[in-house]
């Protein structure tokens, strides 16, 4: 086996998903992009799985952005961190079937606390994408490995229209490097941003 050959084919896979998802994005992404601005609260991501591991992800880009985002665990918020959501938060939930269980048992207390549900799935007919307020489909049509089934292409697909939502939010929100420095003060990030601003004097 060519490991090199196999490797290239793999990332180009992903690559094609992209671009697919990218051409096939429409004013749902607009919407949602409008929705989170105009919220009073925070973004909750939610998901399971892999799926669960990129609303993390996407949740700390958020934050570092200027839209404050948690996590919650879709199978925690069922035993009380539903807590952890508020009236006026924007909920983001992440299933590429659309029919992950328990983020669909979720739907009926956070429509009781008054959140904005926004799901993204690879089927705009699943019983999320029709219980949500707003839906995003990203579909990647198949996987990048070689049985199809290991979440590759799909969880980069979903990575990249996460990110375009927050970095098109904080555009839109005119955050900029100062802000960015705030929130990275450690590390060699932070050491390059704070050489530009000092926080001592805002203390």
């Amino acid at each position: 086996m060519d490991a090199l050959k196999v490797g290239k084919k793999i990332i180009e896979e992903e690559i094609k998903a992209i671009e697919r998802v990218s051409k096939n994005l429409d004013e749902n992404f607009v919407i949602t992009v409008e929705t989170i601005k105009s919220c009073e609260g925070k973004v909750v991501f939610t998901g399971l799985g892999k799926s669960g591991h990129i609303g993390k992800k996407l949740a700390a880009t958020f934050s570092s952005t200027g839209t404050p985002a948690i996590f919650v665990h879709a199978t925690e918020a069922l035993h009380g961190d539903l807590g952890m959501i508020t009236k006026g938060d924007v909920v983001i939930a992440i299933s590429n079937s659309g029919e992950t269980k328990e983020l669909i048992q979720m739907i009926p207390s956070l429509k009781i606390i008054g959140t904005k549900i926004i799901s993204i799935t690879s089927n705009e007919n699943s019983t999320l994408a029709k219980k949500s307020h707003i839906h995003i489909k990203v579909d990647a049509t198949r996987e990048a490995d070689h049985l199809n089934v290991a979440p590759t292409s799909s969880t980069t697909a979903v990575l990249a229209v996460g990110d375009a939502i927050g970095i098109t939010l904080s555009i839109l929100k005119g955050f900029k490097e100062d802000n960015f420095a705030v929130f990275h003060p450690g590390g060699s990030l932070g050491k390059m941003l704070l050489g530009k601003i000092s926080l001592e004097e805002t203390v």
